[in-house]
């Protein structure tokens, strides 16, 4: 019995309104698998990875109807994303859907592949750059596709992470009613401070940089002193391999070109204090930035703004 079935439970999670010729699409996840986020869009686009990061883009497929996106944590310690996502291929696969394109980290583009592609925000999704697999799979219908899925996987030492985006373009147009909760399940972000210490790096993948002050619109890093730099240079230069990506982010104020820059250039110019400043090598830190596409609260107030402008450090590997 493999890993997967011998923690896998009866829980069958219906992702809502897939029209015939195939029957509702139904994925089963063990026992120990939270929904952390689930979003309905009666009518939206998704663009569907089928095939890896080739040096400037991933390309992709986009669809237009009904997107359901959803995201799970499985508290299970020990599995991998292969693990994960075979039970899940072979579920979508009997259900009369065909497997277009499937890659692991080192195949999709690493680092590349995963900041080209929608996934959903933390800390309700995960993704472990060294430890994922990704795939897309497309209804095998005698006119063409009209339902396709992307899944995708990571894990860490002690969890993993699951993100499944089914698209229907049989829509009607209808509105979908999102599966309600459990009652007693808060929500994720509740149960963890963002501005972590870099000590949960190693087991976490992520933690916001805390205490960074920049000049509204500009990427200038403030004078400081910061003690986080300080404390992260430290772990740097004590673990032995270590690799990190800083990887700015912005609220929603501007054009999303401008704020992908700016939010870039705040990344690198907390690369360069590093460097400067801190005498942390070059080759173990990386930056890019991702504007206001992964938002941690909402745009819609002024601390939602404020928690959405951050450096984030990205575990990148240990070896």
């Amino acid at each position: 019995m493999s890993i997967w079935h011998a923690f896998c439970a009866a829980v069958t999670l219906a992702l809502t309104g897939l029209a015939a010729p195939l029957a509702a699409l139904e994925l089963e996840l063990p026992a120990s698998a939270t929904l952390t986020l689930e979003r309905a869009s009666p009518v939206d686009s998704f663009d569907l990875p089928v095939a890896p990061f080739d040096g400037a883009s991933v390309p992709a497929r986009s669809m237009e109807g009904r997107v359901l996106r959803r995201s799970w944590r499985i508290s299970s310690p020990g599995l991998t994303p292969l693990q994960v996502i075979t039970p899940l291929r072979a579920q979508l696969q009997a259900q009369g859907f065909d497997l277009a394109f499937e890659c692991d980290a080192p195949t999709c583009g690493g680092f590349d592949f995963r900041f080209n592609i929608e996934v959903l925000p933390g800390p309700n999704m995960y993704v472990n750059i060294s430890q994922y697999r990704y795939l897309t799979a497309f209804s095998a219908e005698p006119d063409g596709p009209r339902q396709a899925v992307g899944i995708l996987v990571s894990t860490t030492a002690s969890s993993s992470y699951v993100q499944v985006v089914s698209i229907d373009e049989n829509t009607d147009l209808s509105v979908i009613v999102p599966r309600e909760r459990p009652a007693e399940r808060e929500p994720i972000l509740a149960e963890r401070n963002l501005d972590q210490s870099v000590q949960m790096l190693p087991q976490d993948g992520r933690y916001v940089l805390p205490g960074l002050a920049f000049a509204i619109g500009t990427s200038d890093l403030g004078p400081g002193p910061f003690p986080a730099l300080k404390e992260l240079s430290e772990f740097l230069s004590t673990t032995e391999g270590i690799r990190i990506a800083l990887v700015g982010h912005t609220d929603t104020t501007g054009a999303l070109a401008t704020n992908i820059s700016l939010s870039r250039a705040r990344a690198q110019s907390v690369r360069a204090r590093l460097i400067e400043v801190y005498g942390v090598a070059p080759d173990k830190v990386d930056a890019e930035g991702m504007g206001y596409l992964a938002p941690i609260a909402t745009n819609l107030t002024d601390e939602g703004r404020r928690q959405n402008r951050r450096v984030e450090v990205v575990l990148l590997n240990t070896q």
